[in-house]
This record gives C-alpha cells, sequence and structure tokens, in this order.
C-alpha cells in the first residue's frame, strides 16, 4: 500500500488478505510490473519534459516539485510568464521526438562531487548521499535521480500534455500523461470531435468553418432582436 523510509531501510506498508506471518519469517516481495512500468514512463518522461522545457523555453527552467504516478505525470517549474499555445505544442512534439529516437537510459554512481562536475542537474532541495545515481539520456539530460525509469526512451510510447498552469508567482505546471493513459486520452478527444462533426453534420476538417458561419448567423441574428426590442 505505502513505503517510507526509517533511515537508510525502506519500510514496505501493506495488508494481510491471507494467511498470517510472524516476525522473523521469510517474506517474497513482487512487483505489479505493468504499475510499474506505468511509472517508470512517467518518470522517464518528467527528465525528458524538463530537457524540452530548457530547450523551448530557456535554461532557467528549474524543477520545482513533481509528481509521478501511474496514471499522469506532473511537473513544477520556474517560468516567469504565459507559455503560449505554440509553445506548449513544441515541447510537446520536442518530447515526443525524444520518444522516437529510442534513446538509450543509462545509469552510474558517482561521489556527488563527481556528479556536479560532470554537469548533472540536481534543482530540487534534496539532501543527497556522498555517492549518488547520476541517470543521462543521450546528450538530452543528465540528473541525480534514485527512481525508477526504463531502459530508453521507445517505450514511454506517447506523451500528451493535459494541462498547465500557473501555481505560484514565478511556478507553473505542466500534467502529462503517457502510454495508454495518454492513448486513451487521445480517443476521448477524437470521439468529442466525431460528435460535434455529427450534430453539426459536416466532416471533421469543416467543423471550424461550420461554426464561424453559424456564430455569424447568431449574431446577425442577435442584432436583428436587438432592433426590433428597440
Amino acid at each position: 500500500l505505502d513505503t517510507k523510509k526509517l533511515d537508510k531501510a525502506t519500510i514496505h506498508i501493506g495488508r494481510v488478505k491471507e494467511g498470517s506471518f510472524k516476525k522473523s519469517d521469510m517474506l517474497l516481495a513482487k512487483i505489479d510490473l505493468e504499475r510499474r512500468m506505468s511509472i517508470a514512463r512517467n518518470h522517464t518522461a518528467t527528465h525528458l519534459l524538463q530537457a524540452a522545457l530548457r530547450k523551448v523555453l530557456g535554461s532557467h527552467v528549474q524543477q520545482q516539485g513533481s509528481l509521478v504516478a501511474q496514471e499522469r505525470l506532473r511537473f513544477d517549474f520556474t517560468h516567469f510568464k504565459e507559455i503560449e499555445k505554440p509553445q506548449i505544442d513544441r515541447i510537446e512534439e520536442t518530447v515526443n521526438n525524444y520518444i522516437i529516437n529510442n534513446y538509450a537510459v543509462d545509469t552510474k554512481l558517482l561521489s556527488l562531487k563527481d556528479a556536479k562536475k560532470s554537469g548533472a542537474l540536481a534543482f530540487f532541495a534534496e539532501k543527497y548521499e556522498e555517492k549518488v545515481r547520476v541517470l543521462s539520456i543521450d546528450a538530452i539530460s543528465k540528473e541525480l535521480c534514485a527512481g525508477t525509469h526504463l531502459n530508453s526512451t521507445g517505450p514511454i510510447g506517447i506523451f500528451k500534455i493535459i494541462q498547465e498552469g500557473s501555481v505560484a508567482s514565478g511556478v507553473r505546471r505542466i500534467e502529462a500523461a503517457t502510454g495508454t493513459f495518454a492513448y486513451n486520452i487521445v480517443k476521448q478527444e477524437e470521439s468529442a470531435i466525431d460528435e460535434i462533426a455529427a450534430q453539426l453534420n459536416v466532416p471533421q476538417d469543416k467543423i471550424n468553418q461550420e461554426l464561424q458561419k453559424r456564430l455569424s448567423r447568431l449574431r446577425e441574428l442577435e442584432k436583428q432582436l436587438n432592433s426590433q426590442s428597440l
């Protein structure tokens, strides 16, 4: 159900559903592989997202917080103005290009001093041991990170930004999904567009044109109604 750190030990917290055990019994812990893979996709994608943000917005971007869950990822970062839609599109496209190229994900254990010398990013006010894990993705990203990751970027599959906005002065947040969760979001959006096209009785590529025509007609009718009421 959860894990907690006690000094350098990881404590696993769970509930006994059947059977029993006692102190000193040997137990076997099994990972939910599907859930773990989804978390790994989102974690590796978070590193790609930070690299894309720094590429599109500038090197001032620094991590201020993050959430890596099974169904989504959340990334808070420093940026001091609104992000325009074309920039968001470029960020999403950049991450997906990193995924398509299937870059290798490499990890090394280094001393904290050597890790910092290598240029590894360590933004989010964490306390590090003398030995740290440096995670590199080609020449794209190099960060201190002890979390679970993929061996290459390809298995992320697809990266989809769900929303972007401000959470504090000078801090913005991006929420995104990967893999089947991202695919399901794309399919939901596609279904919504199909429904709108059906309601308007036009092909998908004519939706905007039809909406503009109907809005123009509505404005015209409103003017006529206002003039009659006068």
